[in-house]
């Protein structure tokens, strides 16, 4: 299920779904950044004024910040309590741990 979080100006969806926020229903970004810790904030803010996040190339005001960072914990909440994502991790660590033994 995803989370529409806005609508750009040329008409896409900016979207989370699971851990994953999305462009136009391609992967633009999993983690947000604040536009303070920005390399290019000055221009992000000329832009933007009211910019707190970049999301990938989307920039985002305070509240679709907050609806990406509440979308994404449910979808890391859901993910982890899922029994074929556990499963995965299991199975990721052992062979990591085989891996490191040189046993493959």
């Amino acid at each position: 299920m995803a989370t529409l979080v806005k609508t750009t100006q040329d008409g896409r969806k900016v979207e989370v779904t699971g851990q994953a926020i999305t462009l136009g229903g391609k992967l633009e970004a999993v983690e947000l950044i604040p536009v303070k810790d920005h390399p290019n904030r000055a221009k992000i803010f000329q832009v933007m004024p009211e910019a707190a996040y970049m999301a990938g190339r989307v920039a985002l005001t305070e509240e679709e910040g907050r609806i990406v960072l509440e979308a994404l914990a449910n979808g890391e909440a859901e993910f982890l309590s899922n029994p074929k994502a556990i499963e995965e991790r299991f199975r990721y660590a052992a062979n990591r741990r085989e891996q490191e033994l040189g046993i493959e």
